[in-house]
């Protein structure tokens, strides 16, 4: 990625490192440690492997993650967040935080809405 090809507003350079559904899940993943491809789509529950694959790449031509070759019998491949794939852990933080405080919002919401029903009937 070049600094010409980058959107002016920073959110949406944000957005288009990890705006993919894929590239955020394989980021949370990645936050715990280096990983194999297998463990990698084990982990990532729904990904195909065409799909690992292209978000990896993309993800590692963007610099966000490292990706080692083993000259092994099977290879070997492990994938590695980079000190700026690590620095999105606080947006990560963030958005957990919040969708967290929009499950409690919807429990209440529901506990209103049965409560308004059960005072109509």
């Amino acid at each position: 990625m070049l600094l010409k090809d980058l959107p002016k507003c920073p959110v949406e350079t944000t957005l288009k490192m990890i705006g993919k559904k894929w590239k955020i899940i394989i980021l949370r993943e990645l936050l715990s440690g280096t990983m194999r491809f297998g463990e990698l789509k084990k982990a990532v529950s729904g990904i195909s492997q065409k799909v690992l694959t292209a978000n990896l790449r993309q993800m590692e031509e963007d610099g966000l993650v490292t990706r080692k070759f083993f000259n092994e019998v099977p290879p070997r491949v492990d994938y590695t967040l980079t000190d700026v794939g690590y620095s999105l852990a606080s947006v990560l933080d963030a958005m957990a935080d919040w969708g967290e405080g929009y499950r409690q919002f919807l429990k209440l919401l529901e506990k209103q809405n049965k409560k308004a029903s059960a005072l109509k009937d």
